[in-house]
């Protein structure tokens, strides 16, 4: 009786046992993540990162001037230091985009998918992987300049070198034109996890060939044979050819599933912008069509006004975005059609063999971006008649040491209106338009974010090596690709 008994209590202790310790184990969330679910967050992270508006994230769309603060003014005046946004900046794109995407890829490269339909797709959707995270290096550099790369993603590494952003920016458009005829157009890839092109990989492909026109495009100052031959096998793959292509991220009506802008705008609750002045003079001086599409007119004046940069601007006595701007529902634009024209037209400009002439994508481009926001085709073809306008005529006249620079840089900023990054890189790299001078400066124009401070106090010697290396980790020192 006394073994039984042993036995029962020993069985016992041993059901405990387990129970105790299935105690632990958290049956509500999933233990393992899909790769397709992380390849949607680190899309939707990307885009909410280049879409923002938000000063705590993203200030490019002030630093363009499309639009100034109204109460505190400290980052339309190039202040980055009151608020860690280089570092914000930094760490969203590597670790909430680039360590996201590059897990997905391990995880759907080690599935056994069982559906045919899911093997067949599965080279497809690591290629769309690659080119987001050649997208995402490619801001990286243009941003920062050099930047961790080959020791970048190792969480063993916590202290990681810095690479030369030239070095890189090469490397990044070889890896581009692999995907680039990876990518089996016949098959699909992520389908509705992919909240850009639900899954089409000829979109994607068009996407990669226009990022390479653009990368391309960049570094045509610093190296224009390597630059010409990136240009033009991107447009023999095949680049935009039409809206229908362009790389808008879709967003929903409700929080926390709307524009970021929306968020900024309207959900907060706050009136911290208006527009600027130097994008509202120059759209009044060319009589420019798409004013009411980007920006209401002060009530009672009939007029629109922007504020001055780096001052206080009073909110109801300037103009805001339009409703279209700030809808909850607007589409997140990474690359549009009217940018590809704008980059053929800067290439044909260059003598670069793209098909058609600097006018001829140059019209297309204006055409297509007063269209895409709601223009009619006559509005366009009355403002493009314009002297100031007109691309010849305003070429003839332009004193610039480039004029052609002068005139399309001009109309690409105009159009680029909204998309604060790419607007930015486009300034330094034609140097148009002129902009002010804000009232209280902090530094000269920011041709660059400055590194993450925790980077100086973590990494030191790694980013006192990548800062010399640069010229210094200033605001006002000039990138790789910004040599005039």
């Amino acid at each position: 009786m006394k073994k039984i008994l042993i036995l029962i209590t020993a069985v016992i202790i041993a059901s405990c046992s387990d129970n105790l310790e299935s105690l632990n184990e958290n049956i509500k969330d999933p233990s393992s993540v899909p790769g397709e679910t992380l390849f949607t967050g680190a899309q939707k992270n990307l885009v909410d990162q280049i879409v923002d508006l938000n000063v705590n994230n993203n200030n490019t769309k002030l630093f363009a001037q499309y639009l100034q603060e109204t109460t505190y003014t400290d980052e339309s005046n190039y202040d980055q230091t009151s608020r860690t946004i280089p570092a914000t900046h930094w760490s969203i794109l590597y670790k909430d985009v680039l360590k996201d995407l590059d897990e997905a890829a391990k995880i759907i490269e080690d599935t056994q998918y069982s559906l045919p339909s899911d093997i067949e797709v599965k080279a497809n959707k690591l290629q769309v992987i690659e080119i987001l995270t050649v997208y995402t290096y490619s801001i990286l550099i243009e941003t920062f300049g050099n930047v961790p790369y080959t020791e970048a993603l190792d969480i063993d590494n916590l202290l990681p070198a810095y690479d030369d952003g030239e070095t890189v920016y090469k490397t990044l458009v070889g890896r581009l034109t692999v995907a680039i005829d990876a990518l089996d157009t016949s098959k699909g890839s992520f389908g509705v996890a992919d909240n850009i092109y639900g899954g089409d990989a000829s979109l994607w492909k068009k996407f990669a060939s226009s990022l390479k026109l653009r990368m391309g495009i960049l570094l045509s100052d610093v190296d224009n044979a390597f630059a010409k031959t990136t240009v033009e096998t991107a447009v023999t793959s095949g680049v935009f050819t039409s809206r229908a292509d362009n790389a808008n991220f879709t967003y929903l009506a409700a929080s926390p599933n709307t524009n970021p802008i929306h968020d900024n705008l309207v959900l907060s609750g706050r009136h911290d912008f208006v527009a600027a002045v130097t994008i509202v003079d120059m759209m009044n001086t060319l009589n420019d069509p798409r004013r009411p599409l980007y920006f209401l007119e002060v009530p009672g004046t009939g007029t629109y006004v922007g504020g001055g940069i780096g001052a206080t601007s009073n909110y109801s006595s300037h103009s805001h975005v339009s409703a279209q701007v700030e809808a909850a529902t607007t589409p997140g634009v990474i690359f549009d059609y009217a940018e590809v024209e704008f980059l053929l037209a800067e290439a044909a400009a260059r003598t670069f063999a793209v098909g058609g002439t600097a006018k001829s994508h140059y019209d297309i481009a204006v055409v297509e971006s007063i269209e895409s926001w709601g223009g009619s085709n006559a509005d366009a073809v009355t403002y493009l008649a314009q002297a100031t306008v007109d691309y010849d005529t305003a070429l003839a006249a332009s004193t610039a040491t480039t004029p052609w620079k002068e005139i399309i840089g001009n109309q690409k900023w105009i159009a680029l209106f909204n998309r604060g990054i790419e607007a930015w890189t486009s300034i330094r790299l034609l140097d148009f338009p002129t902009l002010a001078t804000p009232a209280e400066p902090v530094s000269g124009f920011p041709n660059r974010y400055t590194y993450p401070i925790i980077e100086q106090t973590l990494n030191g010697t790694n980013w006192q090596a990548a800062s010399t290396t640069i010229g210094g980790d200033l605001a006002e020192t000039k990138l790789f690709w910004d040599l005039n």
